[in-house]
């Protein structure tokens, strides 16, 4: 039976001197649209997964931000696929920070204008003894606020100080306000992985769709696009 939505996907190329992406998103699983670059498909990974109702894919050249974005995407109910060839040799930050602008350009242009969805969206995820909690607003006001709380340089060949910025990078491109903290844990890889999650968890609240508010604007003011 067909979708009375129609899809929220996007796919794109974004070529810097820095880094080279191609992307394709589709908010709520399934196929990815059409226009999906080949160069996508097929790919075998440690970040790679798919299902029934979800193809994942991705990779970075970083393996710590592949398992980040590959929880991202696992937990949030998207289809995702990112290949990213960055420069790599002079550090880790251009193909993050560029990664995570590319992937919150690709769900503006997903989600469309927000009608008839929950728009707010908040969760705790543990991992172990790590908890986060993440709240998420699709107000067209980009603002982030992130406390996660790492001691380490490094979290496999990802700094840890560009896991607040691939957040904040995520979040303005996406258009959205996004807090996360990290309220406990030991351990840095759960502390990080516990914030992914509890976004994707969140995220997956605000976009949902509200039966009954089919084409209603969620806020006071009328629209959310100005």
């Amino acid at each position: 039976m067909a979708s009375a939505h129609p899809p929220r996907w996007a796919a794109f190329a974004r070529d810097t001197n820095e880094t080279k992406i191609q992307l394709a998103l589709n908010l709520d699983g399934g196929a990815f649209p059409p226009e999906t670059d080949s160069r996508l498909l097929g790919k075998d990974g440690h970040a790679t997964q798919a299902s029934k109702s979800q193809t994942i894919s991705i990779n970075t050249g970083i393996g710590f931000l592949d398992h980040m974005l590959h929880a991202l995407s696992k937990h949030a109910g998207w289809s995702l696929a990112i290949a990213c060839k960055g420069d790599l040799h002079i550090d880790d930050h251009h193909t993050a920070e560029d990664v995570c602008i590319a992937l919150g350009y690709a769900f503006a242009q997903a989600l469309g204008t927000p009608t008839g969805l929950a728009r707010f969206g908040s969760a705790y995820c543990p991992l172990d003894e790590a908890l986060s909690r993440a709240v998420v607003d699709l107000s067209n006001r980009p603002f982030c606020v992130v406390d996660t709380g790492l001691k380490r340089e490094k979290i496999g060949d990802l700094s840890t100080e560009m896991i607040p910025h691939c957040f904040q990078s995520f979040a303005q491109a996406a258009r959205i306000t996004l807090h996360v903290d990290v309220l406990r844990g030991d351990n840095d890889h759960h502390r990080a992985e516990s914030a992914f999650k509890a976004t994707a968890v969140a995220i997956r609240q605000a976009t949902s769709r509200v039966a009954g508010r089919e084409g209603e604007v969620p806020s006071t003011k009328g629209t959310l696009s100005v």
